[in-house]
């Protein structure tokens, strides 16, 4: 969701995003003759579980959450936020649970408070009876920061923030880039147009969205239209995979 700071705070944020993806080594191929879909959900919302895995379900594919521990179980306005046995209930059901900090602050606000955040998040996932740890993240409000790549290559394999494009050729894995699934609904409609351009010139496209709920926040979807990226990407013969699936089937299982 977008973060609610200073107009200065954003820009520096957006900078921080463009050194990265100007200057930062592109150390894996994306090489893959058959296209690659993931569904991920950032914050994770109750409703991605009752109706976003429930869709995946349906098609017989998994999507990847991440989880920002300090979140769970809130109750906002517009939303309800997952609680720790719905985390249990993801990973039962086959699904990736991925990092999104446990405070759900800019990594760029942390300094060096990153890590113990980082491992607050783990143990909140251990305690919520997630047994597998976290092995990609999601930058909370999609805002990386330079000073932070060290911290966070040493833990997981990848780290994603938007960009709004198909992830192709030389990567930075810690820095792939996803097209949101947002209102208005017209819009979340019309992102079948990325599932043909990744089946026309395979890579590997990777969606994320928050709700998915009959009355979205400005940051989700209806069922009805979640299900229709779902099914489209199954039904052109995309490989709709979690992130640690997509990392295992491009062979960068060495990547860090």
């Amino acid at each position: 969701m977008k973060q609610s700071s200073p107009s200065l705070g954003q820009f520096i944020d957006r900078l921080g995003n463009r050194l990265i993806w100007r200057l930062a080594s592109r150390s894996r191929t994306v090489e893959t003759k058959v296209p690659l879909v993931s569904f991920t959900f950032d914050d994770v919302p109750d409703t991605a579980l009752t109706n976003g895995a429930a869709i995946l379900e349906k098609h017989g594919v998994h999507g990847t959450f991440y989880i920002a521990g300090g979140l769970a179980g809130q109750v906002e306005p517009d939303r309800t936020l997952i609680s720790p046995s719905g985390c249990q209930e993801l990973e039962a059901r086959g699904h990736e649970i991925g990092c999104h900090t446990f405070a759900h602050r800019s990594v760029r606000s942390y300094g060096g408070a990153l890590s113990p955040d980082l491992d607050r998040n783990r143990q909140f996932l251990e305690k919520a009876g997630v047994s597998r740890a976290p092995t990609n993240f999601a930058f909370p409000y999609n805002a990386a920061w330079p000073l932070a790549r060290k911290t966070l290559k040493a833990r997981y394999a990848t780290c994603r923030g938007a960009g709004e494009a198909i992830n192709r050729g030389h990567v930075d894995p810690w820095m792939l880039k996803s097209v949101e699934v947002r209102q208005p609904e017209k819009h979340a409609r019309e992102l079948t147009r990325w599932i043909d351009d990744v089946v026309a010139d395979s890579g590997w496209l990777i969606f994320f969205t928050h709700d998915i709920a009959d009355r979205p926040t400005p940051y989700g979807c209806r069922p009805d239209t979640f299900d229709r990226l779902v099914e489209h990407a199954v039904r052109t013969g995309c490989q709709v995979v979690t992130v640690a699936e997509a990392v295992g089937r491009l062979g960068w299982g060495g990547v860090r």
